[in-house]
């Protein structure tokens, strides 16, 4: 029998706060009728496949899936630093959102330091993605331990010009992509692939990890600096100083979890690092994602088992936490991996519109939105006629709330849109209407 998961997490929420400068519904205005239908995964929502297992199974996934993921290596697109500023060669970033855009899907981006093991910066294993112009200063030390995932080298938090090239990244890379329709969500952290943590290997602040101090100054800098929603993994609630911050916990990031739905993760340390960082009500504001465990490997083939595994469905926990995305890479090809499945696990994620009241007048059309998914839309979108857009987004609506939004332009029903330049362009939000 599956469980029941924390009822905390369905309690209802409140309607919207009254809007004083909600648009009023006189006798000028007439009903008018209008059919559509939700029928594909929405952009910036769904299941995720790593950019290599995507373009491979393109044919058969690619309508299942909105979202491709890569960690992505400073190292590769900063090639110095020359009067103060930092020099990029952006090229080698851009031919992979590119290349994702190419199959009508965005990219969840992570930047990352430390890979245990991995050999993808220079070919030999272990070495960080840091740039090269700080690990050739005097003052830069990386440590190495011989990791149990294998060798890795760390990053010198002792170096002053570290700390500020991570700040000022930011900075640099948002003022390139904050409007790029091809990135959805950037996933930020530090440690080994950014999880906020590292294991195997002695934890030493301010040296392999930063300290408290940097911590708190970086996500606080962050927080002004990257428009893109962002994202940090669950594991901080242990790892940082967050929790215990009411400065940083009134910030908007979101979460992701690199272990969703492994065997002990309820009632355990990936809930209790959940209600501490999110306290049920993080969603309202930042994504949540992750990645579905692999505590054992057949976790990814089996989490979409509709009956459940380890006792609750992919529908329950995406529910409880109210997923915006998911990488599920080991996923397609297995018994419960198909592409329908997926897409109909994907549809299940995120935002779900729909248009519950329409009326217009000579003047203006007026739309009563809903939102029937499980989480918001983190960027804004607006409901449009004939290409002319509300003043109201749909931004933050959140599953059970309904907004009134109103358009300067009447209609007939057939030229209502909701648009976004948060989107591609080959993209398209849809909405449910049966009126």
């Amino acid at each position: 029998m599956l469980y029941m998961l924390a009822a905390c997490h369905h309690q209802p929420l409140p309607p919207e706060p009254i809007d004083p400068e909600e648009p009023v519904i006189d006798d000028t205005y007439s009903s008018v009728s209008i059919k559509s239908r939700v029928d594909a995964v929405q952009p910036s929502t769904g299941l995720v496949l790593w950019s290599d297992n995507a373009r491979g199974r393109h044919g058969s996934y690619g309508q299942s899936i909105s979202l491709e993921y890569a960690y992505c290596l400073p190292c590769k697109v900063v090639k110095g630093k020359k009067d103060g500023n930092i020099q990029y060669d952006w090229s080698s970033f851009n031919s992979w959102l590119d290349d994702v855009a190419s199959r009508n899907h965005q990219a969840v981006v992570r930047f990352r330091y430390e890979y245990p093991g991995s050999r993808d910066v220079d070919g030999k294993a272990g070495t960080t993605a840091v740039p090269d112009y700080i690990k050739a200063l005097d003052d830069y030390n990386e440590t190495y331990y011989k990791n149990e995932d294998g060798p890795t080298y760390y990053a010198d938090w002792t170096n002053a010009e570290l700390q500020w090239f991570t700040k000022q990244f930011y900075t640099d890379f948002n003022a390139v992509y904050k409007s790029d329709p091809r990135i959805a969500f950037v996933e930020v952290g530090f440690g080994h692939w950014s999880e906020y943590h590292i294991y195997g290997t002695p934890l030493k602040r301010g040296i392999n990890f930063p300290s408290n101090e940097y911590q708190k100054e970086f996500l606080t800098y962050l927080a002004g600096a990257l428009e893109i929603p962002w994202l940090i993994s669950i594991d901080a609630a242990d790892s940082s100083p967050v929790v215990k911050d009411q400065s940083l916990m009134a910030l908007t990031f979101g979460l992701f979890d690199d272990s969703f739905m492994h065997k002990d993760h309820e009632g355990d340390y990936n809930e209790e690092c959940w209600d501490a960082i999110g306290k049920g009500v993080r969603w309202m504001t930042g994504a949540c994602g992750g990645e579905i465990s692999y505590y054992r490997s057949s976790d990814q083939r089996n989490f979409l088992n509709p009956e459940g595994m380890y006792g609750v469905t992919w529908e329950q926990a995406a529910e409880k936490y109210h997923i915006t995305f998911m990488i599920s890479n080991d996923a397609p090809g297995g018994t419960y991996g198909t592409a329908e499945r997926f897409k109909e696990a994907s549809m299940f994620s995120g935002y779900n519109f729909a248009i519950t009241e329409l009326k217009t007048n000579d003047k203006n059309t007026i739309a009563r939105v809903t939102n029937t998914g499980i989480a918001p839309i983190y960027r804004d979108a607006f409901l449009a006629v004939g290409g002319v857009r509300s003043k109201t987004s749909l931004k933050g609506l959140c599953p059970g709330q309904e907004r009134l939004v109103q358009v300067e332009k009447p209609t007939d029903g057939s030229d209502v849109t909701i648009e976004s330049d948060y989107i591609l362009p080959t993209q398209k939000i849809q909405f449910d209407a049966d009126l």
